[in-house]
């Protein structure tokens, strides 16, 4: 925490009325966390109030926590006989589970009169996942929330035109969930005999990707070089 997000932490904690919303100060970013519920009102505040002013929606964006703290797979920091290992081990290690909806909105904010940005974050509750709209507060929400909707599956209530915007014509799907395949549901390929693309389910066998991964070798440590014993005569051999 520095001192500039400490100030402006302890800034808009005194915009906000009193159990609104939550703001924390993490990693010189501050973040003010409310619910689906109070997030218009805590939006304005952020907005008009002459402490924060934050004019600008420079993005917005959905989480998916429904893997959170859990992963596929695991790698080996040890050194083995038949090398480091990268093969994947199913299961949970170490997760960390994850509290509250599955869903998330993030909103990055910024005032041009003060300078600073604002990180908003609202949980999505309910199925479908639905939070209010803030194209009325923010213009530039209107396709950000198109895209949330469209990768996620979250709703905006009182959006004026709430359909996909980077996905195809008739997709099914939200691509960017986490129980959402890589390859996809179906494919496509141009058939002869029909004289046109058709679309058939996916050929390709799910499987877990394990990254590259990057470990420290020790050949690499660039480690102190002591210096060298005093000759008899007491000075340094430069040999």
């Amino acid at each position: 925490m520095s001192e500039s997000s400490a100030a402006l932490a302890a800034v808009v904690r005194g915009s906000l009325a009193e159990g609104l919303a939550e703001v924390l100060d993490r990693d010189d970013q501050v973040t003010v966390q409310t619910s689906a519920e109070n997030v218009a009102a805590v939006a304005l505040s952020l907005r008009d109030n002459e402490a924060t002013r934050c004019e600008m929606l420079i993005d917005l964006c959905g989480v998916d926590y429904s893997a959170y703290g859990a992963a596929d797979w695991k790698t080996s920091d040890m050194a083995t006989r038949t090398g480091f290992s990268r093969g994947v081990e199913r299961g949970e290690h170490g997760a960390s589970k994850h509290c509250g909806p599955r869903f998330a909105v993030v909103y990055q904010l910024l005032s041009i009169t003060h300078n600073h940005r604002i990180r908003l974050r609202v949980p999505a509750p309910g199925e479908p996942p639905m939070v209010p709209s803030m194209v009325d507060i923010w213009a530039s929400a209107n396709w950000f929330e198109r895209e949330a909707f469209d990768l996620f599956g979250i709703l905006f209530s009182g959006h004026p035109d709430l359909r996909r915007i980077l996905t195809d014509y008739g997709f099914v799907g939200h691509p960017f969930r986490k129980d959402f395949p890589l390859s996809g549901h179906v494919e496509t390929r141009y058939d002869p005999s029909k004289g046109r693309v058709v679309y058939e389910p996916v050929s390709i066998e799910p499987r877990t990707l394990v990254p590259r991964v990057i470990r420290n070798d020790a050949r690499y440590h660039q480690e102190a070089v002591p210096i060298a014993e005093e000759a008899a005569d007491g000075e340094v051999d430069d040999a």
